[in-house]
């Protein structure tokens, strides 16, 4: 799933509040329809999309309480586009939650924004200002008011992580860090830190040898280098692809396979670490076409083909591949700080629906793959049915799979700070992005 570079707070909008609550509450009301943020926010006007993804994601991440307390204030809910515009003002109005602005600007523009129904609006909010401690109060007990995630979400992670679940929901509720990932075929890291350095642009390294965490988020067009291919965006847990699977060592040449490549950010690192006949595959024609924009800016080459990695009768030419990489379809999980809508879009029953998606992938592609070579199976998920137990289920089934024991799979990684022992986090202390790896070889 791409990951779009973190938001930082709004302190000077380009449009008035009003005009910008106006286009967050749409992305908000597309997303209660089962719509991603990133697709809304495409149809939101240029002037406005930054200030109203900033103002949307917050108000996504204090969803769960925004709406229990207007359940309480409104029983009845108002049309959809009038109550999330309310979610929306209460989200942002959420103590504890850093409002980014001063809560009387935040009902008066809400009100403005509200046109017609002004005074409704006017009066729900001033009296959940008025009566929040008693409201907050009444909320006690209620996990999805007090963590902001569905409860099947919720009871998932108590399940899977008994220990730790409470800071996964907490850490969600924080702004991902920016990681770049420096292409060493054009400079190292430390020649890019100075870059920055010289470009008033506070950064330290990160985990990994080609990771820099900056210290705020920026626009990619004002990192130096970027349109010329000298760096990318990339999570550090996700640079974690290519080492992995080039780790055991390949020749000049190899033919690897990158399974679901959009929008081709792994399959970039590949061909920066080794020369390399890649093929990227990706059932999305259009997300197909942001494998070939990256390989574009960063000076690379791959064959690409629109086909669905589970049918190789459609693509396969029979030659079998030295490495594959199958980074699957997943929940999302472990980047739900980079996309806050995830937590409100899946469903408990997706779970179960895209680990038959993974199985699938891996019975299918297992076979193309040469004696001796590896399967490198990532999720950017903290689920385990999208995980470990997704390989322990795949190594029963396959007898001649194995987990090799150099390079060690890193198995689950959760997205907090002390997660990584033999990795530490940059002095930022900003964790990396929840992921999975199990890299597996056919014996």
């Amino acid at each position: 799933m791409n990951a779009p570079a973190p938001t930082a707070p709004i302190t000077h909008p380009s449009l008035p509040l009003a005009q910008l609550l106006i286009h967050a509450a749409a992305a908000v009301q597309a997303v209660r329809s089962g719509q991603s943020l990133t697709e809304a926010l495409e149809r939101c006007p240029g002037s406005a999309r930054p200030g109203a993804q900033a103002l949307s994601f917050h108000a996504l991440r204090w969803m769960g309480g925004a709406q229990a307390v207007r359940e309480q204030l409104v029983p009845k809910a108002p049309p959809p586009a009038l109550d999330a515009l309310l979610l929306t003002a209460l989200a942002l109005l959420w103590p504890g939650s850093g409002p980014p602005y001063a809560e009387h600007t935040l009902v008066d523009q809400a009100v403005m924004a509200a046109k017609q129904r002004g005074g409704f609006v006017n009066a729900v909010l001033r009296r959940f200002l008025r009566e929040r401690e008693a409201l907050l109060a009444g909320l006690h007990g209620n996990l999805v008011a007090s963590f902001n995630h569905p409860r099947w979400w919720i009871e998932r992670l108590q399940h899977d992580w008994p220990e730790h679940w409470q800071a996964l929901l907490a850490v969600d509720q924080q702004r991902a860090p920016m990681t770049l990932r420096v292409n060493t075929r054009r400079g190292s890291v430390a020649d890019y830190l100075r870059r920055l350095a010289e470009a008033g642009m506070a950064a330290s390294a990160g985990p990994g040898d080609q990771a820099i965490v900056l210290a705020q988020p920026c626009p990619v067009q004002h990192l130096p280098g970027f349109p010329e291919g000298d760096v990318s965006v990339q999570d550090a847990a996700a640079q974690r692809a290519a080492p992995l699977l080039l780790g055991g060592g390949l020749p000049a040449g190899a033919r690897v396979l990158d399974a679901c490549a959009a929008p081709g950010g792994k399959t970039a690192h590949l061909l920066e670490r080794a020369e390399l006949d890649v093929l990227a595959l990706d059932s999305d024609v259009k997300r197909l076409a942001r494998v070939h924009e990256t390989l574009a800016r960063l000076q690379l080459s791959a064959r690409t083909v629109a086909a669905d990695a589970g049918e190789t009768a459609a693509w396969w030419d029979g030659r079998p591949f030295d490495a594959i990489l199958l980074d699957a379809p997943c929940s999302a999980s472990g980047i739900v700080r980079r996309h806050p809508d995830v937590r409100w879009l899946r469903r408990a029953s997706d779970i179960d629906a895209l680990a038959r998606t993974q199985a699938r992938l891996l019975d299918a592609l297992w076979p193309t793959l040469r004696p001796g070579g590896r399967l490198l199976y990532c999720t950017c998920s903290v689920f385990k049915a999208e995980g470990q137990a997704q390989i322990d289920a795949f190594l029963q089934r396959h007898g001649d799979a194995a987990v090799p024991a150099e390079p060690a799979s890193p198995g689950h990684l959760l997205p907090l700070p002390d997660n990584e022992p033999d990795r530490p986090p940059p002095p930022s202390g900003a964790s990396a992005d929840g992921f999975f790896y199990s890299l597996l070889e056919k014996t």
